[in-house]
């Protein structure tokens, strides 16, 4: 290198990085082949990490403050370099800023649904969706696992590969627990506590920490949905007669809802009937059981006689 050629060579006595937009992780600084001025000065914000690379490799981490750069406090690059203690020229090296803030609002959800044995209904399929955050928490792994020498990686390039990991967790997490889908459902909160827990070492073996999960939602497909508000009616009613009961008000709740016209009056009126007649079976089967049973009930106040009594208990109406 000629005087004119050392005179003209520019050196860099600053650097810093202000992110200019969301979503960035890790940002290359512009060497342009230029050289780091010994002595000068690095900026790392509270949000961020910054890493010397040499030759691919990373050789110092430097957390948030005001850093002079000098044979002093770069010992890792120094011995890479094979610099002596004296060395005081310029030197040149990659130069790496890694945003540490938390990337919140990350969406995650169930591309298919994920196939379960449940403990109550057998197996059954389920959807799911949330929200989760994350920050990198080490920057060598994750220089090292993910980014490598990309001069720009965004959230959006890791966004798929958690989405995956993420939906293969829960799947592992759901087969070996024997807590049903009912119970899932009605505790999302715990749910997403206890994906958290699992996930974090997947996290952690990218240079990432998990800092929360959210379920927002866990819920079966549509089709086996209708299954299951079935199942539910069953339930509540508790037998066939009552769950027929329970149809028939259910059509006439829907055939109340329609707007006017002949055809919703015609609906109206077939679940009026439908529902009249299930009543009437029902308590015809009810008094048949209790005539079979020699039960009698008072033609005056409606309360059971016993077998034989010529008298009710209740009112004392001669029977």
């Amino acid at each position: 290198m000629t005087l004119k050629q050392f005179i003209a060579k520019q050196f860099i006595d600053i650097i810093q990085w202000n992110e200019p937009e969301e979503g960035i992780l890790v940002y290359r600084y512009p060497m342009q082949d230029m050289e780091i001025q010994n002595g000068g000065q690095l900026t790392v914000r509270e949000s961020q990490m910054a890493a010397f690379v040499n030759e691919g490799r990373i050789a110092d981490v430097f957390g948030p403050g005001l850093h002079t750069l000098n044979t002093r406090n770069l010992p890792v690059l120094t011995d890479l370099m094979n610099w002596d203690k004296e060395f005081e020229s310029p030197f040149k090296s990659d130069v790496y800023f890694f945003s540490t803030h938390l990337q919140i609002d990350q969406k995650w959800g169930t591309a298919t649904p994920i196939t379960i044995r449940d403990a109550e209904f057998g197996a059954v399929r389920l959807r799911g969706y949330g929200i989760y955050s994350y920050r990198i928490s080490d920057p060598r792994t994750f220089f090292t696992q993910v980014s490598g020498t990309r001069s720009t990686y965004y959230t959006g390039d890791l966004e798929g590969q958690l989405r995956n990991t993420i939906v293969a967790r829960m799947t592992d997490i759901f087969a070996t627990s024997k807590i049903s889908f009912l119970d899932m459902a009605a505790n999302q909160v715990a749910l997403g506590k206890k994906i958290e827990e699992e996930m974090k070492p997947n996290f952690a073996a990218l240079g990432l920490e998990l800092a929360s999960f959210v379920v927002e939602n866990i819920s079966l497909p549509e089709e086996l949905q209708k299954v299951m508000d079935q199942r539910i009616g069953v339930s509540m009613a508790g037998d066939l007669n009552r769950f027929t009961q329970f149809q028939a008000a259910e059509a006439l709740s829907t055939a109340a809802a329609t707007s006017g016209g002949a055809a919703g009056a015609g609906v109206g009126l077939g679940a009026g009937v439908a529902m009249g007649q299930t009543m009437m079976a029902a308590m015809k089967q009810a008094d048949t059981s209790g005539t079979q049973a020699g039960a009698k009930f008072c033609t005056n106040c409606g309360k059971s006689v016993p077998a034989g009594a010529h008298f009710c208990p209740e009112c004392g109406k001669a029977q």
